[in-house]
């Protein structure tokens, strides 16, 4: 019954939010976020405690400032999302304006494959639409399987609508795939900052240990691709921001395994310049770092391959 009411939940968005006047779905969007905030759930607790650790001066009051703060962005993140598939390409252009983007343009011309890792941060379905659509490139990402099944279709159904290829995360034969569009000179964008799984990658984030994937490292190390960190951020205007990052490099020395540490620990490191700089719009909802797994305090989840973590209440995959 959970899931038949969640996806049903999901289809209404995209039913109906998508055909509200833009200004109607911000305000809407803003109004639940602050009913949610309100209402100190653990989604909204587990945000602060998070935020607490990024902005380690804040007082109490500051914390809750960007608690709030932080959820209207994660709903602003929804509105756009059921809205996406209505939006004309020139709003799709015009929604999206991004710092650095020559890394990412440079290293496709150069045919190498490039791979784009991000955080949750602002709204990562934009930014690709934005990439199809503007820069007329097509992607390769993954999807974790959702439940039910017909919720899975749904967000393959959206972000294939946008001009990407989703592939599944489960079965194993997802690194093989993303593996070979690299090869080809293809680009592959993954969400990169939480697993939970046995794979993951211990990292220092904001000077506590937490886990990250080793997929985006993985798969530069394997086929040679320019690896990528991307930070996104909104700011008062309808227009999303962003910034690419300078290439993580390979390292010459060590093993497969200390090779793709070090790489992830870049990628962690400029995740957390970029989260440093617009807390707010991390929309970080679960248990991060090891600390609080260990304390089994917050939400769980699960995790997302080589791509990221689901998220409670709202899945964001």
């Amino acid at each position: 019954m959970k899931e038949r009411l969640t996806d049903a939940l999901y289809g209404l968005g995209w039913s109906v939010v998508k055909k509200l006047p833009e200004p109607v779905a911000v305000a809407l969007g803003q109004r639940i976020a602050d009913q949610t905030w309100k209402r100190r759930g653990k989604g909204v607790l587990r945000l602060e405690a998070n935020l607490a650790r990024v902005v380690p001066d804040a007082s109490p009051r500051r914390l809750a400032e960007l608690s709030r703060a932080g959820m209207r962005s994660y709903l602003r993140y929804w509105m756009e999302s059921f809205r996406l598939p209505a939006w004309s390409p020139e709003r799709i252009r015009g929604g999206f304006d991004v710092k650095d983007v020559h890394y990412l343009v440079d290293g496709l011309a150069e045919g190498r494959g490039v791979i784009l890792a991000l955080p949750h941060m602002g709204n990562y379905d934009l930014a690709g639409a934005w990439v199809t659509t503007h820069l007329g490139v097509p992607f390769t990402t993954v999807a974790e399987r959702l439940k039910p099944e017909s919720l899975y279709d749904r967000f393959v159904a959206y972000r294939e609508g946008l001009g990407m290829e989703v592939l599944p995360h489960q079965g194993g034969s997802a690194f093989g795939t993303l593996a070979r569009r690299l090869r080809a000179g293809g680009l592959v964008c993954l969400v990169a900052d939480r697993d939970l799984s046995a794979s993951g990658v211990e990292v220092s984030f904001f000077g506590e240990r937490a886990k990250m994937p080793a997929g985006p490292a993985a798969l530069a190390l394997q086929t040679g691709a320019l690896l990528l960190p991307v930070t996104l951020w909104y700011d008062e205007s309808p227009v999303m921001r962003g910034r690419v990052h300078p290439p993580v490099e390979t390292p010459g020395d060590g093993n497969r395994a200390e090779r793709i540490a070090v790489m992830t620990q870049e990628v962690a490191d400029a995740f957390a310049s970029g989260i440093s700089e617009h807390p707010e719009d991390w929309h970080m909802l679960q248990r991060l770092w090891l600390a609080d797994l260990d304390r089994g305090s917050g939400g769980a989840g699960s995790a997302e391959g080589p791509g990221g973590p689901g998220r409670p209440e709202m899945e964001k995959p």
